[in-house]
């Protein structure tokens, strides 16, 4: 299979579980699961312990994408055993490579699309850059930085607040839609239309 012929993998990042489902840290997870609605399908069991979805992205035709849709079963911190597994197991090449996560560093509300890059301490991407290298696309959905002395690791495993609730269907919505335009129109057109 050539590389144009290639699917792209989209990657969600968060924990199984439903003790974890509306977590800070499963944003990723959000973003995958209102996808596969779009996509019209539904996930299921993969031998490379992720949750699959196999498909299409786009307008029906020669104008959309063949798309993997995935969200690890692993824990946060090994996610990068599964995508390993999953990009070989698709023949994925690392520019079709899109994982979406949670982003302390950025403001709740804003959306920061890019390639390549440190992981800002985020457990899942040292976990994925340590099994594939550092050069894949990431859709950074912003969470914001703990209150007072709160530690991270508490802040990424509660769930949003009341608050952030009443924003959160349009922020997943708009970080599905940067991972759409990524996927059909490129980086450049996602990050001008998309980074906040």
């Amino acid at each position: 299979m050539s590389d144009a012929d290639a699917p792209w993998l989209v990657v969600g990042l968060g924990n199984p579980g439903p003790e974890y489902a509306a977590n800070r840290h499963n944003a990723g997870f959000m973003v995958a699961d209102l996808l596969a609605g779009r996509m019209g399908g539904r996930f299921r069991a993969h031998r490379s312990r992720a949750q699959v979805l196999e498909g299409r992205l786009g307008v029906p035709g020669a104008g959309s994408r063949r798309v993997v849709l995935a969200k690890p079963m692993s824990f946060m911190n090994l996610s990068g055993g599964p995508v390993t597994a999953l990009r070989d197991f698709y023949k994925v090449p690392p520019d079709r490579l899109v994982v979406v996560h949670d982003e302390l560093d950025l403001d709740y509300g804003t959306l920061r699309l890019k390639r390549g890059g440190g992981d800002n301490g985020h457990n899942g991407l040292k976990s994925l850059s340590k099994a594939l290298g550092p050069d894949y696309h990431r859709v950074r959905f912003g969470i914001g930085r703990p209150p007072g002395r709160m530690p991270v690791a508490d802040f990424v495993l509660k769930d949003f607040s009341a608050a952030e609730r009443k924003e959160l269907d349009y922020l997943v919505d708009r970080a599905a839609d940067a991972v759409e335009c990524l996927v059909l129109d490129g980086l450049e057109r996602a990050q001008n239309t998309y980074n906040s």
